[in-house]
């Protein structure tokens, strides 16, 4: 299969689709975060820290999403990575959406509905993560820190993505967060799942 291109275009460039898209893409992404939260059994890295930091703190989870993600944005400028529509979007809409989320959903107790909220969560992330990249308006501020660290380092995406996760998590772990089968299905799962979706979703341009 050919790789897909995802480099930012310019949001005049068909705004009808890839407005919309992006935006449900990151709506869809809160709420999958909040689905992975009330199944209690283990959350993605950089969720691991915001659940750990929302803990010792009276701040909303969402506040903290938005609060790291604007700190991560501070740390392009040195990086000289650009922002764009879609980057500013993610940290406000998910920040939104994933309080007004957990607000409505609960905890259940039964392990078998704890365990469809969570791999639920985890397929509706990879239909978000495919929908909100697929619309090429910018990545979101921890993606762009990758590819920024990369880039400046010589070192493989691979290796800072790996890198910054595990740093995240074990932090995020230190300040309490829920660490547990849902971490490992989550890392095992959600680079296959993007994978599969993002062919359905991403903007394709014509040769000039």
């Amino acid at each position: 299969m050919a790789a897909i291109d995802l480099r930012p275009i310019p949001v005049t460039r068909d705004p009808g689709r890839r407005l919309p898209q992006l935006l449900a893409g990151l709506a869809l992404y809160g709420v999958s975060m909040a689905m992975q939260i009330r199944s209690g059994l283990g959350l993605n890295p950089w969720d691991v820290l915001h659940e750990g930091l929302a803990r010792q703190t009276p701040l909303s989870f969402g506040t903290i999403t938005a609060i790291t993600g604007a700190i991560v944005l501070l740390l392009w400028i040195p990086l000289r990575q650009r922002p764009g529509v879609g980057t500013v979007a993610n940290v406000v809409v998910i920040a939104a959406v994933v309080d007004v989320a957990l607000a409505l959903l609960g905890r259940p107790d039964a392990p078998a509905a704890r365990i469809a909220l969570l791999v639920g969560g985890i397929v509706l992330n990879g239909v978000a993560t495919a929908a909100y990249v697929g619309a090429r308006l910018g990545p979101g501020p921890r993606d762009g820190l990758m590819t920024g660290l990369s880039a400046r380092t010589g070192r493989s995406v691979r290796l800072v993505r790996t890198s910054i996760e595990v740093a995240v998590l074990a932090t995020g772990w230190l300040l309490g967060g829920t660490v547990g089968v849902g971490t490992v299905l989550y890392a095992l799962a959600i680079g296959p799942l993007t994978q599969a979706f993002l062919p359905f979703f991403a903007v394709r341009t014509r040769p000039a």
